[in-house]
């Protein structure tokens, strides 16, 4: 099965699907990503705070699936934000991952609150690594529409991508508004709510008449609505059947009814980027 490209304001390209390592313990992830990546996945999403960075790389090496065929991303740690820090962190994110270069590399949270509000020159630093070639492309995570028109007002340097929190309960519509107005595509975390959407009914009607499965029906939704997307799983088959969700398509009247699921930030399940800020120890 062929995962299309989404191609970015940059020239560069990301495969619309992935694989996320979120919450994978250290010790699992090197044969999660290896499972994945004999699924047929070729984007992989870490960052500096899960702590699987080297784990991933691990994975890579012993694939043995040429480098320039495999997405990889990661995010700068919300502790080095201040741009000698971020320097450091991202040269760490390399010799973790084994790599000379990487695909994609994210601010993780904006942390307004954090840094006197500078998310600024953390903006600034990590375009630098574009500058120098270490990094293809660069973007942001969690940035909210006010965060993102503040970067590209005072640097003029777009983010490729905003990841975001985006599911059937939390449509996130202003964010993803805000991306389109600027050229930056959406990558979904979070895709499937962390389950809370499978049981739907309105998603359980769908999946029944497709013949599909609730997690395949709301990952199509995604594809559908043009998001980047990157479930997570350790289950080989699960990760088979995410993966499986090129071969269907939904209806425009199915998408606007999973879409009117929405229930704005009531549907939210993670921390809302305003007032987050953890930095950890």
């Amino acid at each position: 099965m062929t995962v299309p490209s989404i191609k970015l304001h940059d020239g560069t390209s990301i495969p619309q699907l992935g694989f996320g390592v979120f919450q994978i313990d250290p010790a699992d992830t090197a044969e999660a990503v290896t499972r994945a990546l004999e699924v047929g996945y070729r984007h992989i999403d870490t960052a500096e705070m899960y702590g699987n960075e080297k784990e991933v790389g691990e994975a890579l090496r012993s694939s043995g699936i040429a480098r320039d065929d495999v997405y990889v991303t990661s995010k700068l740690n919300n502790g080095f934000h201040r741009p000698d820090d971020a320097a450091r962190a991202f040269e760490k994110t390399l010799a973790d991952l084994g790599l000379d270069r990487i695909d994609l590399f994210l601010v993780h949270w904006p942390l307004p609150t954090r840094y006197d509000g500078d998310f600024v020159s953390t903006w600034r630093t990590m375009a630098s690594f574009v500058e120098d070639g270490r990094a293809a492309s660069v973007g942001v995570s969690n940035f909210q529409p006010a965060h993102l028109q503040r970067i590209v007002d005072e640097t003029g340097v777009v983010p490729v991508i905003n990841q975001v929190e985006v599911h059937p309960y939390f449509t996130n519509d202003a964010v993803r508004t805000a991306n389109a107005k600027h050229g930056v595509a959406t990558e979904a975390w979070s895709p499937i709510a962390q389950g809370a959407v499978l049981d739907d009914s309105v998603i359980t009607e769908i999946a029944e008449a497709k013949g599909r499965s609730t997690a395949q029906v709301t990952l199509r939704w995604h594809v559908e609505r043009g998001d980047i997307v990157f479930p997570k799983s350790v289950n080989p088959e699960r990760m088979r059947e995410n993966f499986e969700i090129f071969d269907f398509s939904l209806t425009d009247d199915e998408v606007a009814r999973i879409s009117g699921l929405d229930r704005g930030e009531d549907g939210r399940t993670g921390p809302n980027p305003d007032t987050f800020d953890y930095i950890p120890d």
